[in-house]
């Protein structure tokens, strides 16, 4: 895979999550993780925010039940973290794929 796809996921999740703006030794597996670590605090501290952001990045409504209500309790900010990440990959690639032409 790409990995500027990587790094231009991250800059996209970066202004939902208020994240670092670079991880040291970056990779997806890093990023993933950092951002799990940002919907933890959020889950505990906002739920409400973390829903609006997983709104506006267009997860799916399906997909965010079936990870909040089938998630282990200690994986449900793993499993959202990668729902995201995919997400936001996707739409990385799809603007590419347009405007390569």
């Amino acid at each position: 895979m790409d990995p500027s796809i990587s790094t231009e996921t991250y800059t996209l999740v970066t202004k939902d999550f208020q994240l670092p703006e670079v991880i040291e030794g970056f990779s997806e597996e890093k990023a993933i993780a950092v951002l799990a670590k940002a919907i933890s605090q959020l889950m505990d501290r906002n739920l409400e925010r973390l829903l609006q952001i997983c709104y506006r990045i267009d997860l799916s409504e399906n997909k965010l039940k079936q990870i909040l209500h089938e998630s282990e309790p200690d994986q449900v900010a793993a499993d959202l973290a990668k729902a995201l990440w995919e997400r936001q990959k996707l739409k990385v690639e799809i603007r590419r794929r347009y405007s390569e032409g």
